[in-house]
């Protein structure tokens, strides 16, 4: 009887079964509950556009904050009813815009938040507007000639959905994860007594590993006696302005062009700077000499803004000019960052006693951990350090012990070679913008470095016009003219390490309908 009930019952099911399969289905709906994609909004033929889209706006907006883990490419195609290769896709252009890393078996996380235009707190004081400018509050930025100290902070305040401004890394890259690790492994072998004031000179740690760094990396032997840890090189140059200024130097001559920013910081410190022209070899020491000034801040192994390295003639000229009396400051700020030329030794490396060496990690890792170092002929060592010492008593010492372990365990090393091949990459996406979109523009600077110059010798007109032209459209530069104290041909710097290729393309398309409005002569080629 149980047999016969059993047989009965699949038959039953087998009938319900045999109807059901039969019974018209609802066609299947493609998407995902993960962002609530759906693929029927891409349009024809853009999947992977639409798809990196929407991953990016999740990204700005914090649905996707940093540390989030995006599904697996095959479950993520698989919910979509994609190809793999259009999530792939996805997934590698957010890579290589630096907000997304991969993690082995821990998945692909979102490492860095996508930049988003802030208006600046306070509004920009009325200024009238400089020709060619269709937005008043860009044009203030430019309008003031000399720019005065506070420029550069106008500038980053100033709202534009690409910025080209030169002298930033791809901050997108910064090593979080290896930050981390080492912060961590720092603080659990910290002793109690390691969290008191510091030395003034630096914590001993970071200034052997800047000693080991500059060894392996720069060809320079010192010992971490000799250093100095500063707040970036913005400090140390102000400290050895003081220092200079005590020992009766007025003057400290400079490259034309050279750095707005450091003749801001030599002035602030009632220091002269004349300047001292540079060709295609670097700083001319016939200029140098008929200054009469004791000291020169130079940029030799990539000279700022022009890229130009100074020879091997002009070298010996240089050292000539130290031995009769002369102190060089050496800004080794971005001598690591090179593409298609052999390193450059520093000057340090070969006349340690009348040349003052300046780093930082501003350009190998972010501005923002404000670190760098100094190493200073025995002249002037003690008073250095006594004037770091009464600055801030020295650097926090966290930062540095972290940053300690980052070069010594190799990471600094790997996130170098990493920055090498994303930074050539931006150059070469910038260079390729320049022909299409800007005829006449001359390309200077582009071996080596985060920036590059171009220079306009046929037309005449007010850089700074420019600029404020491209500004009023959403793409921040500098002028050339910013970083010149005599006149010279117009041109723009325009740093490219920190924006990813597409921006790139957009912003210098953008530049080229701005010069069309500036010179209007010239006509910008197409996008």
């Amino acid at each position: 009887m149980n047999r016969s009930i059993g047989n009965a019952s699949n038959r039953s099911i087998t009938r319900v079964t045999r109807v059901t399969s039969v019974t018209p289905v609802a066609p299947s709906v493609s998407g995902s509950d993960f962002l609530q994609l759906n693929p029927e909004e891409a349009p024809a033929g853009g999947l992977s556009d639409w798809l990196t889209r929407r991953l990016r706006d999740a990204i700005a907006d914090g649905s996707l904050p940093v540390g989030s883990r995006l599904p697996a490419t095959r479950v993520l195609a698989g919910e979509l009813r994609v190809s793999r290769g259009v999530v792939t896709e996805a997934y590698r252009r957010l890579t290589e815009d630096g907000h997304v890393a991969g993690r082995g078996r821990g998945g692909t996380v979102v490492v860095a938040p996508v930049a988003v235009p802030v208006a600046p707190p306070v509004a920009p004081a009325p200024v009238a507007p400089a020709a060619g400018s269709g937005d008043p509050a860009g044009a203030a930025v430019f309008a003031v000639t000399p720019p005065g100290a506070d420029v550069f902070d106008a500038l980053r305040a100033a709202p534009a959905r690409i910025d080209l401004s030169p002298g930033v890394p791809d901050l997108a890259a910064f090593p979080r994860t290896a930050w981390l690790r080492a912060e961590r492994a720092v603080l659990r072998s910290l002793s109690a007594s390691g969290l008191g004031y510091g030395d003034p000179r630096g914590a001993l740690e970071l200034r052997r590993a800047v000693a080991n760094w500059l060894a392996r990396n720069r060809g320079i032997r010192v010992d971490a006696g000799e250093v100095l840890i500063t707040s970036g090189t913005a400090q140390g140059l102000g400290l050895l302005a003081q220092v200079l200024r005590d020992d009766g130097i007025g003057a400290m001559a400079v490259e034309d062009p050279g750095s707005l920013g450091a003749r801001h910081h030599l002035r602030d410190r009632q220091l002269e700077t004349p300047p001292v022209a540079v060709d295609a070899e670097g700083v001319r020491v016939d200029e140098l000499r008929a200054t009469g000034a004791r000291a020169v801040l130079l940029t030799p192994a990539h000279q700022f803004p022009t890229g130009v390295v100074l020879g091997g003639v002009r070298r010996r000229e240089l050292m000539r000019w130290a031995g009769e009396g002369g102190l060089i400051v050496e800004d080794d700020y971005d001598a690591e960052h090179r593409y298609d030329r052999p390193p450059v030794p520093a000057l340090r490396s070969v006349l340690a006693e009348r040349v003052c060496y300046a780093g930082s990690v501003s350009k190998l890792l972010a501005p923002a951990l404000r670190v760098g170092w100094m190493l200073a002929p025995p002249k002037y060592r003690d008073a250095l350090v006594k004037a770091k010492r009464f600055a801030d008593l020295g650097n926090a010492v966290l930062p540095q012990l972290v940053l300690a372990r980052l070069m010594e365990s190799g990471e600094m090393e790997r996130h170098l070679r990493l920055l090498r091949r994303r930074h050539r990459q931006r150059r070469d996406a910038m260079i390729a913008a320049i022909g299409k979109h800007l005829p006449g523009a001359v390309v200077h600077g582009a071996a080596a470095g985060l920036h590059l110059v171009i220079t306009f010798e046929a037309a005449e007109f007010a850089d700074t016009d420019l600029a404020g032209a491209a500004l009023a459209r959403g793409v921040k530069v500098q002028p050339l003219s910013w970083h010149r104290q005599r006149p010279g041909r117009p041109g723009l710097v325009l740093g490219y390490a920190a924006t990813p290729p597409g921006g790139i393309a957009e912003g210098v398309a953008t530049l080229g309908e701005a010069l069309s409005e500036v010179v209007p002569e010239v006509r910008p080629r197409g996008r």
